[in-house]
């Protein structure tokens, strides 16, 4: 039988709301965790950006990567991702230089190409929706951190000749392929669009080109996860996890809300098993059920880093479900 592949753990956070809390509530639980789990063994901490979302705190990604990053000391902190098309490039580049440029060696860029919001919202954040192509922005991107500036009229500064690790992030073979190509660490997101997730990794590592950036694949996955003492208690705080996805196919409310000792009267049978397919790839259980589940995924899929979500009603819980996610993987 061959050895569990040991792979890196980072976590992904949205800040998210809990019913009858608010934002600053979100951000004092969100610099809480990231200082667990600098103490405990992750890699990196990241967060995501969204808009319009009554749940989730971190529409202004950039900002909230420089308090978290203020107030850790070792763990990378990043974005999981920002959503370029929101942005100009240059605009982009000068945020993260200046993060960087406050917090050397410990800031990633993570980049994505979906709106992070519905149709409205994106009108109301791009304003102009003839934005250019997605690998064109990158390529600007680089152009602002490449090291040559010569003859050139505009330049990021801070960011200019700066080493930001750049990641491409998706849930479509598009990015895959894209990342591949371009030679950059690549992160799926399995824990909401995990029927791809075999098919994205294939061709990522198919079209990989080494590049100055990267000599060989670097894949990250996003996995749902909920740790608890039994079973039984991690399926209990897993229906916090499903009547989110349930709100957000409903158009409901997207603010954490308790447990539930069963589903039955809030999905029927369709948006049951809609919400199941997005959470095929997560892992939920007691000690020896997480380990398993978590290390099977990394040994399928070849993996060389976990990104772990665990968006639970009560911090406390949170907190223990990361602490157990991280066990199971040293």
């Amino acid at each position: 039988m061959n050895a569990p592949k040991k792979v890196k753990y980072s976590i992904l956070d949205l800040a998210p709301i809990i019913e009858g809390q608010n934002a600053a509530d979100a951000f004092k639980n969100s610099v809480d965790l990231a200082q667990h789990a600098e103490k405990i063994g992750y890699n990196r901490f990241w967060l995501a950006e969204h808009h319009n979302m009554d749940g989730i705190a971190s529409s202004a990604t950039s900002v909230l990567i420089g308090h978290i990053a203020g107030q850790t000391k070792t763990i990378r902190v990043g974005s999981g991702g920002v959503m370029l098309p929101n942005h100009s490039a240059l605009i982009i580049a000068e945020q993260f230089g200046t993060l960087e440029s406050l917090y050397p060696g410990r800031i990633d860029l993570g980049l994505g190409r979906a709106p992070g919001s519905d149709q409205a919202t994106m009108r109301a954040v791009r304003r102009d929706l003839s934005s250019q192509n997605f690998a064109e922005q990158v390529q600007e991107l680089f152009s602002y951190f490449s090291e040559n500036q010569e003859g050139k009229k505009v330049i990021a500064n801070p960011g200019c000749g700066l080493k930001i690790p750049v990641w491409l992030l998706g849930s479509s073979l598009y990015s895959a392929e894209l990342a591949g190509r371009l030679g950059l660490p690549y992160s799926f997101a399995s824990h909401f669009a995990p029927e791809l997730m075999m098919e994205a990794i294939h061709v990522y590592r198919q079209f990989f080109t080494p590049s100055i950036h990267l000599k060989k694949p670097y894949l990250m996955l996003g996995v749902q996860v909920v740790g608890a003492p039994t079973d039984e208690e991690a399926e209990f705080l897993s229906t916090s996890v499903y009547q989110r996805f349930l709100a957000l196919i409903q158009g409901r409310s997207l603010k954490m809300q308790p447990p539930v000792k069963s589903m039955d009267g809030l999905w029927n049978p369709s948006e049951e098993q809609y919400v199941k397919s997005r959470l095929q790839t997560s892992a939920r259980g007691g000690p020896a059920t997480l380990r398993a589940q978590l290390n099977h995924l990394a040994n399928f899929t070849g993996a060389d880093e976990l990104m772990i979500v665990s968006d639970l009603y009560n911090h406390k819980d949170r907190l223990r479900s990361f602490v157990m996610a991280a066990e199971a993987l040293i």
